[in-house]
């Protein structure tokens, strides 16, 4: 599925297109699932951190399926493996929007055989993002308070799992009353509905007063600069997201760390891919990361309108297009 302008859903389109048998180093994939995150929308439209390049741009991160041919100098995956792909390449040159892909070996993860296919093309990115951030950027720790903003997004639903597998205590935003009781069943140990509760205020009460250890924020923008009034003293703020649009306004209640965090951090080297997918994959066997499908799609030319359906932001966890 590429695209040649950028703009709505509409603009993309399936075609059919050659692919060059593997090179030094590439990995021939035969897709089985899609999973969508909110870069693959921004990027479509041309609203992402960098331009899309066209005509004949591709798009999307994360995919999973099973290694039909190797290049030479590939030993660490064979014909028939299982496997899913990592964030970490230039989305116009090597998207996954496709039923087979070319993959440099760098962005090739291994995938359990137990695990199936939708499972694991909704885990990657939220996972791998979530661990990256909490556990090893903010170091969070047993009984430490992290408040997860945008919620019952893919990296949201992610996180409070990560949080609980820490024996952290996830408190949860969303904008509207209908997600607080899904919330809970994820296991957020509170939820505050930002539409109708003071976000600090409540979180405060919470936590007795005190505030949070951590803050894990999507949205961005001025009301990132609010969130600092919800972290104890030394605390950490992670902003891994601009779901608001408008430029991120720092706070000023210091003492206080910032971080901007993406995936990358996770991924881009061969020691953090090697940690987060013994992290992700090791959870994903003993169940303790459970990603949550919002909605899983039949079908290519299904991508726009997963697309519209993501654009909605009425669901929780992640959507999923097979293949």
């Amino acid at each position: 599925m590429l695209f040649h302008e950028t703009g709505g859903p509409d603009v993309l389109s399936v075609e059919e297109t050659e692919l060059p048998e593997p090179g030094p180093g590439e990995v021939l994939i035969d897709v089985a699932a899609v999973g969508l995150n909110r870069a693959d929308l921004l990027f479509r439209a041309g609203q992402y951190f960098y331009a899309p390049t066209l005509p004949g741009s591709r798009n999307g991160y994360e995919a999973a399926g099973e290694v039909v041919a190797v290049g030479p100098g590939v030993t660490a995956f064979a014909p028939g493996d299982p496997v899913l792909t990592g964030g970490n390449f230039e989305l116009s040159a090597r998207g996954v929007y496709g039923d087979r892909i070319l993959m440099p070996e760098t962005a090739v993860l291994p995938r359990p055989r137990e695990v199936d296919a939708v499972t694991a093309a909704a885990a990657w990115v939220t996972y791998s993002t979530a661990y990256g951030a909490l556990v090893r950027q903010a170091a969070l720790a047993p009984g430490d308070h992290v408040l997860i903003t945008g919620a019952s997004s893919g990296a949201g639903t992610a996180a409070i799992q990560v949080a609980r597998r820490t024996g952290a205590v996830p408190i949860a935003t969303t904008r509207t009353e209908a997600k607080r009781r899904r919330l809970l069943d994820l296991g957020a140990e509170h939820v505050v509905v930002s539409d109708g509760e003071d976000v600090v205020k409540e979180t405060r009460r919470l936590t007795g007063g005190r505030g949070v250890e951590v803050v894990f924020d999507a949205i961005g923008g001025p009301g990132f600069r609010t969130l600092g009034e919800a972290v104890v003293q030394g605390g950490t703020l992670i902003n891994y997201g601009w779901l608001d649009g408008r430029p991120t306004e720092l706070p000023m209640h210091w003492p206080l760390t910032v971080h901007g965090y993406n995936n990358l951090a996770a991924a881009d080297t061969a020691e953090g891919r090697r940690r987060a997918s013994h992290y992700v994959n090791s959870g994903l066997l003993d169940g303790t990361l459970r990603p949550v499908v919002a909605e899983a799609l039949d079908g290519l030319h299904r991508l726009p309108d997963a697309h519209r359906l993501m654009e909605r932001n009425a669901h929780t966890g992640k959507i999923v297009v097979r293949v």
